[in-house]
Parts: C-alpha cells; structure tokens; sequence
C-alpha cells in the first residue's frame, strides 16, 4: 500500500499527467505534490482547488437522488447507513488545455483529503486516469 509520495508518482506515471497533489480540503493544504502545478505554486492550487471539493462535498445538490435514508426500523430502510465522507466520488473540470480531476480519499478519521491528478488534454486519458486515481485511493495508506 502506497504512501503519499509513492501515490502521487504513480499517479504522475499515466499519461499526460503535468501535476499531482493530495490536498486536505477543510484547510486548502497540499499533503504532497509532484509535477507541475497550473498556477506555478501548488500551495495556490491546492487552496483553490479545496474551495471547489468542499462546495462539491458539503452542498446537498451533489449527492445522488433518492440518497436520503428512510428513518431507521422503516420497512424501506437499507439497514445501516452507507461509509462516512462526502457523496461525490470524484469531479472533473475540463479546461482549453487540460483536465483537472478531483478524487476523494475515504480515509478511517475524517475524509477530507482528495487526490488532484492534472492532465493534458491532447496527451491524457481522462477514463484511465479516473480508474487509476479510484485505485491509488483505494490503497493509499495516510498516517
């Protein structure tokens, strides 16, 4: 299981990608960075792109419909409620030049970090690099 560094040279190894950071989005700061950032200064990006996960994750309009959980004991009740952290799996922002896509770590204490992967747009691969991020997610070991 990968720790931060080794996740985001992963993550700089598909194709395309200029940049990677992992970003705690209560506070807007960068945990790790590799490659390049847009802004020229990753801790810039890391806050600006914290301020686009925290609406994405706190807002009610991005969770899916029909998420709301019947009252426990009703006769439509799943049984028990669904992994703590936001209903967004990951965003994406598509730019003239590139992609920017946001994956958010569930993590055992209190997910709020995300996985920000910049991608070419002439070079990336948009669908790998979102089953790659899911992955390195996944396996990513913070602590």
């Amino acid at each position: 299981m990968p720790g931060i560094d080794e996740c985001l040279l992963e993550a700089m190894a598909l194709p395309g990608a200029r940049g990677a950071s992992l970003v705690d989005w209560t506070s807007g700061l960068a945990l790790g960075t590799a490659g390049e950032s847009p802004t020229g200064d990753h801790e810039t990006t890391a806050a600006e792109t914290a301020e686009l996960a925290r609406a994405a994750a706190e807002f009610d309009s991005f969770a899916i419909a029909g998420e709301t959980d019947p009252p426990p004991g009703s006769p439509d009740s799943p049984g028990p409620p669904g992994p703590p952290g936001p209903p967004v799996e990951d965003l994406i922002v598509t730019t003239r030049a590139g992609y920017h896509v946001l994956r958010f770590v569930e993590t055992s204490f209190d997910s709020s970090v995300f996985l920000h992967l910049w991608l070419d747009r002439d070079t990336g691969n948009l669908a790998l690099a979102r089953i790659r991020l899911r992955d390195l997610a996944e396996r990513l070991v913070l602590g």
